[in-house]
């Protein structure tokens, strides 16, 4: 099992549960996360252990009929950890209340560092004194739910990141500054592309740009320890221990030192790193300007020196310095403040020097909230030393700002396909027109496979509907109807059949689709003309959306007339149990259907989106998006980077989804519905008054 579709309610419900138990230790938050972590830590370093362990013993010799022992060395060939019995998960989770946890699971840390220089004095040990020994007990268990115990290492790899994440959220340490959201951070990683070579991140925090790196040489299927050398600096302990155990988590090896990254080049890589990824702290305004003046690292001179000699923003000797460590092929991507972009005085002196060489490649715009600990804006910046002729005096702005989802009310990221649609025009600018050809015709066939899987759950909705209605025409036969309950009743057939004819429609012409595109040459198909293909079935599709969402709520209304009539009190064959019960799987044949139309919907509107924007697979300049500007226009811009100054204000789009006279129809039946239940209970409140004789 490499994946679970519910992981996301999974990692919930974990942190839920270990959010909680965090009211019944002595720790505050910025106490609490480190032992958890470590937890997380341990529990991943066994499903991987687990999974290794069998392969290892496969593949291992047999002399005299026996296998030798497993090793260390065996274990570090599969980017796994060896864990000693007492170190491993099922043996801590075992323990009982008499047993001293805290001393068993600091006696599996330690052993861990005694097998591993790397992660000596990394992880958390002292810290579980702290934690009663019940608690312990509880967190052992809930991190080891029944349905992750035979999955592989990446499910509780992304675990230990959405750990990170929570624990951001809550600045639980160093104000959440030590995490980069996954999204910016898979964008960097997916720009740059690192597939080979020395992969530098000056400010690591838990390392999360060796990661997403990682994961990348993954998708290529090759082996990220063989292909990338990590390393990192930072200037906190406690984060580099966080960095070095999110480095384990994913089998990595990477090489992290404490140091002040200002004053400090202690890997020595000025003019090495093939690549550099990172997310420095904006604004710093306390460089000892004296210390830093003769640095090689600062090739275009300090941007500003203030009264104090201290330099007046730091963010200008942060992108020196990441300029500087390229190699003269070298790619580097990096988070910044907005400001930096269009920064004037000595700092629009160092840019001007900057985009003069040639090497600003790209220019991203992110809006506010992406964020956990800060929610301004900023800019991904991208260097490229190894630019074509034809690019070298020009760089891509785009406007990314109107492209995110939410998550939570105060939170946004990127979508998975709303990363790859900012990468599909990064693809164009850079002449691969076959990726960008590709991702549209990967939409198109989602969007068909999943209107084939929505066949099933059509027909299921009907059939529940009809076993619903057909129950509901039994009471109503008992009943004197009032006028407004005659007209649901005439409304419910007609929307019904409707709901029929389309889905044999649809089906149909999903089953259509779904050959033309088979016997379509992927290579030659314009893409124009594949998006009208779709359009019939999509407008189809939504229609039919609009439909279940109608049947759902008149049937939910006549079922309120029937459940609140005085003739289940007065009459034993009709049950008012079998009804909400029907009620009940009706809904859920509802959701069921309406959540898969809406997929098919949504690959729909990412090849809509695409295909709109650039018809013939060639960048275009789109208004609000994106622009390639040359250096002449830039000089002329008093050297901004700002992509806003240069793309322009994006036209206001409607949502193509959006029917006012259905909403407003809609909203007009709601209000009739409460409207009938608030009088109902003016009535019943009044008539127990009364009976009060109050």
């Amino acid at each position: 099992m490499a994946q679970l579709e519910n992981i996301e309610a999974i990692e919930k419900r974990l942190w839920s549960a270990a959010d909680t138990l965090r009211a019944n230790s002595n720790y505050a938050s910025n106490e609490y996360f480190m032992p958890v972590m470590g937890l997380v830590f341990l529990r991943h370093a066994y499903s991987r252990y687990l999974v290794v362990k069998d392969r290892i013993e496969e593949s291992l010799p047999t002399r005299d009929g026996q296998k030798r022992e497993l090793t260390k060395e065996d274990f570090g060939k599969r980017s796994a950890i060896f864990l000693q019995p007492h170190a491993q998960f099922d043996y801590l989770v075992a323990l009982k209340d008499s047993d001293d946890r805290a001393k068993a699971i600091i006696d599996a840390m330690e052993s861990i560092e005694n097998d591993y220089e790397s992660l000596r004095g990394t992880l958390p040990k002292k810290e579980y004194r702290e934690l009663d020994n019940e608690i312990l007990g509880q967190l052992l268990r809930i991190l080891n739910p029944e349905e992750l115990k035979k999955v592989d290492g990446d499910v509780f790899g992304r675990i230990y990141e959405y750990f990170l994440t929570q624990f951001a959220d809550q600045k639980a340490h160093d104000g959440g500054e030590f995490f980069t959201p996954v999204s910016l951070v898979s964008l960097i990683a997916n720009v740059i592309e690192p597939r080979k070579g020395t992969l530098l991140d000056p400010a690591c925090g838990s390392g999360g740009m060796f990661v997403q790196s990682a994961k990348f040489v993954e998708k290529l299927h090759e082996n990220p320890n063989e292909k990338l050398s990590f390393y990192g600096l930072e200037k906190n302990a406690t984060t580099i221990n966080l960095a070095k155990m999110n480095l384990a988590v994913h089998g990595l090896v990477g090489d992290i030192k404490k140091a002040i990254t200002y004053y400090e080049d202690p890997h020595n890589l000025y003019k090495k790193a093939d690549f550099l990824m990172a997310n420095p702290p904006f604004n710093v305004d306390e460089i000892d300007a004296d210390k830093i003046k003769n640095d090689p690292r600062l090739p275009f001179g300090l941007p500003g020196v203030n009264k104090k000699v201290k330099v007046s923003n730091g963010n200008y000797v942060w992108i020196s310095y990441f300029y500087s460590y390229l190699t003269e092929q070298g790619r580097s991507g990096f988070v910044m403040s907005s400001q930096a972009s269009s920064a004037g005085k000595g700092e629009a002196k160092v840019r001007q020097k900057i985009i003069e060489t040639g090497h600003v490649d790209i220019m991203i715009s992110i809006r506010s909230n992406f964020f956990y600990t800060r929610s301004v804006p900023c800019e991904l910046w991208f260097f490229n030393k190894a630019k074509s002729e034809e690019l070298k005096n020009k760089v891509l702005m785009i406007d990314a700002r109107n492209i995110y989802r939410k998550v939570t009310r105060k939170i946004y990221d990127f979508s998975p396909e709303q990363l790859q649609n900012i990468l599909s025009i990064i693809w164009l600018y850079r002449g691969e027109t076959k990726r960008f050809y590709d991702l549209v015709i990967n939409y198109i066939q989602t969007a068909i496979d999943q209107a084939l899987k929505s066949t099933h759950h059509l027909s299921n909705y009907e059939k529940e509907f009809e076993k619903l209605n057909k129950e509901i025409q039994s009471v109503f036969m008992e009943m004197t109807n009032d006028k407004k309950q005659t007209e649901l009743l005439r409304e419910l057939p007609k929307i019904t059949q409707s709901y029929k004819n389309n889905s044999k429609v649809f089906l149909q012409l999903t089953k259509e689709k779904s050959q033309w595109l088979k016997f379509q040459d992927k290579n030659s198909l314009k893409l124009s003309d594949s998006l009208k293909e779709l359009e019939t079935m999509s407008s189809l599709n939504n229609k039919l959306i609009k439909e279940a969402e109608s049947i759902y709520q008149l049937i939910n209304r006549l079922v309120d007339v029937c459940t609140s009539n005085n003739i289940f009190k007065d009459n034993n064959k009709l049950e008012i149990r079998e009804i909400i019960n029907l009620k009940k799987q009706t809904e859920e044949a509802r959701d069921l259907v309406v959540n898969q139309l809406k997929q098919v919907r949504y690959f729909y509107h990412q090849t809509e989106w695409l295909v709109s924007r650039f018809p013939d697979g060639k960048l275009y300049d789109v208004e609000g998006l994106v622009k390639l500007v040359d250096k002449d226009e830039i000089k002329e811009n008093d050297w901004s980077l700002t992509p806003g100054r240069y793309v322009g204000v994006a036209p206001e789009e409607e949502d193509p989804d959006f029917d006012f006279s259905e909403t407003m129809h809609t909203i007009h039946n709601e209000l009739e519905f409460l409207n009938i239940k608030a009088n109902e209970l003016v009535k019943k409140i009044s008539e127990n008054f009364k009976n009060l004789n109050i």
